[in-house]
């Protein structure tokens, strides 16, 4: 009886590690963008970072075959329990529910616009950003089973119709939207009111050309990449405040990285840590965040995505542990262990995806 007892706790107990291991794993989303059926590409995220295929599920709508030049394609609800993806070729929003790595498809609405590029959501609030014809914003309210329910009079223009957008995203208190403009090389603010409607834009010049991807830091401070056209070693990053009125103040000007294209940026839970994705150049580079937002290059070469591996979008797993880069030029995801000082250790990361795949989301 007592050998018994002692191999029921001893079961017990590897049921729990065991438990507790798959716990800690997560899953990784990316997408297709593919001509005339878009999906969603899923990967099982083991504990160690490594990645596996779990599947696909096709969104119902149409991507456009080729890079959508935007940052937050495909984006994660606050709790992860929901997944939206944008349908540009057919200009739709795809929603999922989020169950480890499966996906259910359990809504779709037209995007108030044409080829949406970009999305944010806060809260029961998404936005969507419409990069075709003269550009706008569009709104949504989110329903407890995931109903995507156009929110009235929430469109909003760009600064004008040549404004070639790339991001749109909530500040952390979801009191503005902020848009980066590549063509006009600004940045642009909307407030947000209480019933959800966006007013404005506001538009602030970019410290640097060509502003692109940006993140924010919890506190609400802003880094925003600059790919300079693209130019040969003259990528940066700039960091700015938004004040309760929603203008923009300067924190570092264009703090370079000496590689080409900066385009996507992701920023660390705690805050002290951002990287960049070198388009151009096929490498990550970190930066140190200090209390008062300034930046400070800690490596221009902090991780390798190798040559013609034209690096886009990145998504940090749950805790900030792994940074995941989708490789648009070679069909893949890069992964990459995260130090405590910002330094990327390279891991297993996946392979086989189509060229077209825009947007990453992890957890």
């Amino acid at each position: 009886m007592k050998s018994m007892t002692m191999w029921c706790l001893g079961t017990l107990a590897a049921l729990a590690v065991a438990g507790a291991a798959q716990a800690r794993d997560g899953a990784v989303f990316t997408l297709s963008n593919t001509s005339p059926s878009n999906e969603v590409l899923a990967f099982h995220r083991r504990a160690d970072g490594e990645l596996r295929f779990a599947g696909r599920v096709a969104t119902g709508g149409q991507g456009t075959g080729a890079g959508l030049g935007s940052q937050g394609a495909l984006v994660l609800s606050e709790d992860g329990e929901l997944l939206f993806a944008v349908d540009a070729g057919s200009n739709e929003i795809s929603l999922f529910e989020v169950d480890g790595t499966s996906l259910r498809r359990v809504g779709r609405a037209h995007s108030g616009g044409t080829r949406p590029i970009s999305l944010t959501v806060h809260r029961d609030l998404l936005y969507v950003l419409n990069a075709g014809g003269k550009g706008n914003i569009a709104g949504f309210t989110v329903g407890a089973r995931g109903a995507l329910t156009p929110l009235p009079d929430s469109s909003r223009p760009l600064s004008n119709s040549a404004a070639d957008p790339a991001q749109i995203a909530f500040t952390p208190d979801g009191s503005h939207l902020v848009v980066t403009e590549k063509a006009n090389n600004l940045i642009d603010v909307y407030e947000v009111s209480d019933d959800g409607l966006a007013e404005g834009p506001t538009t602030h010049a970019s410290s640097g050309q060509t502003p692109f991807g940006f993140a924010f830091r919890r506190d609400g401070m802003l880094v925003v990449s600059e790919a300079f056209g693209g130019a040969q070693g003259a990528s940066a990053l700039s960091s700015y405040e938004l004040d309760d009125d929603g203008a923009l103040q300067l924190n570092s000007g264009s703090v370079p990285d000496q590689q080409s294209a900066a385009c996507w940026v992701a920023i660390t839970g705690s805050g002290r840590i951002a990287f960049t994705s070198n388009t151009g150049s096929g490498s990550i580079s970190s930066y140190r965040i200090n209390r008062s937002g300034r930046l400070t290059l800690i490596d221009s070469v902090a991780g390798d995505t190798g040559a013609g591996s034209a690096p886009t979008d990145m998504a940090m797993s749950r805790g900030s542990r792994f940074l995941f880069v989708l490789d648009s030029g070679t069909g893949a995801i890069s992964a990459f262990g995260i130090g405590h000082d910002g330094a990327l250790e390279p891991i297993t990361g996946a392979s086989g995806l189509p060229t077209s795949a825009v947007g990453l989301a992890a957890r």
